[in-house]
């Protein structure tokens, strides 16, 4: 669809300049570029909406700045130009450092193409890299994850993403695995990788923050530490979510469709554009059980009962003194300080950990 790649930036700038005119001007700490493959998009595109965040929002001082990417569509040149243009931040989706996987896994990158991706960013200027890989892939053995990670190790990324394969039933590999041509993931053999790569990553110097994520001292993703703290974020573009002003709205994903809807009569309601087509208001009553489900996946950091009782004029065991009890009692969560949080063996089980509390 790059036939439409100008008129859908012009969109995505317009849907910026509706959502900034219906409040007060925001304060930006993170822009975030994600979703499908934002690099598709030309520097002076990218730069065209970063611009017009900046003329409606009050983007502050070392703004952090990110960009997925896949390994393979990256030059030299184009990644000079982001970084000159303020991107600070590069994520790369590696996947894994095995060309039979990245077969498997329909990718169309090889691992050659990863260490030239990652030596490009290095040669641009970016000081803040991270690497997306993915484990618990069927048919795929312990050592060959400790020889992806390892790899990876050798590249020196600053922050590294780990994500446990769930398999789809309308993807190529689920249509494999419902005919019998692939075996199903093994959740045992994935839940021996996590635990090793987590060992091995703190012995190279990594902090484990969050569920998924590792980081060296200093590079957690601010970003998506707005997500894990319920904090407020605004979403542009087809297929984009949102929350703010206790409304969570999601857009229209259809690139077409979404353009189109510009065109439709619309009633102001910040966050909403004329995009939104899914918007549901959040009570304080969700809003604290979210606070904890999605603080909990802080694996360091937790919930901190102060913060609790600051936003919500309310303690924490006095809403969910049963939850934490049970909990507590059973070893999955613990108190550190005024911060609850998982414990190491809540952290495999985080999930039955977070239903707890909605």
């Amino acid at each position: 669809m790059e036939d439409v790649i100008p008129e859908y930036v012009e969109a995505v700038c317009n849907e910026i300049r509706i959502v900034g005119q219906a409040d007060k001007r925001i304060e930006v700490h993170t822009i975030f570029f994600g979703g499908g493959t934002p690099s598709l998009l030309s520097p002076s595109q990218l730069e065209e909406i970063i611009r017009t965040i900046s003329n409606v929002f009050e983007v502050k001082p070392g703004v952090e700045i990110s960009l997925e990417t896949n390994p393979g569509t990256l030059e030299p040149k184009y990644l000079r130009e982001l970084f000159e243009i303020g991107f600070n931040r590069i994520s790369i989706g590696v996947q894994s450092a095995n060309n039979k996987e990245l077969i498997l896994l329909g990718r169309i990158h090889t691992y050659e193409d990863a260490i030239r991706s990652v030596s490009y960013a290095r040669k641009a200027g970016f000081k803040n890299l991270n690497v997306d890989l993915i484990y618990g892939l069927p048919e795929q053995t312990i050592a060959d994850w400790q020889n992806t990670l390892r790899l990876m190790l050798g590249l020196d990324p600053e922050h590294i993403s780990l994500y446990g394969l769930t398999v789809e039933g309308d993807t190529q590999m689920g249509r494999w695995v419902n005919r019998g041509l692939l075996p199903l993931p093994d959740p045992d053999l994935a839940a021996d990788m996590y635990e090793w790569a987590g060992d091995e990553l703190a012995t190279e110097g990594y902090e484990h923050y969050e569920l998924s994520n590792w980081a060296k001292p200093g590079y957690q993703c601010r970003h998506n530490l707005r997500y894990w703290r319920n904090q407020s974020y605004l979403g542009f573009g087809a297929g984009a979510h949102g929350y703010a002003e206790y409304m969570r709205v999601a857009n229209i994903s259809k690139i077409k469709l979404y353009i189109k809807h510009f065109n439709k009569l619309f009633s102001q309601k910040f966050p909403m554009s004329p995009t939104t087509i899914h918007f549901q208001t959040i009570d304080v009553c969700t809003e604290m059980q979210e606070t904890m489900m999605l603080g909990l996946r802080l694996t360091k950091e937790g919930v901190s009962k102060y913060r609790f009782q600051e936003r919500f004029g309310k303690e924490m065991r006095d809403v969910f003194e049963c939850e934490i009890n049970e909990l507590t009692h059973l070893g999955l969560l613990e108190w550190a300080g005024d911060s609850l949080r998982l414990t190491t063996r809540g952290i495999l089980v985080g999930n039955q950990v977070f239903m707890r509390f909605v």
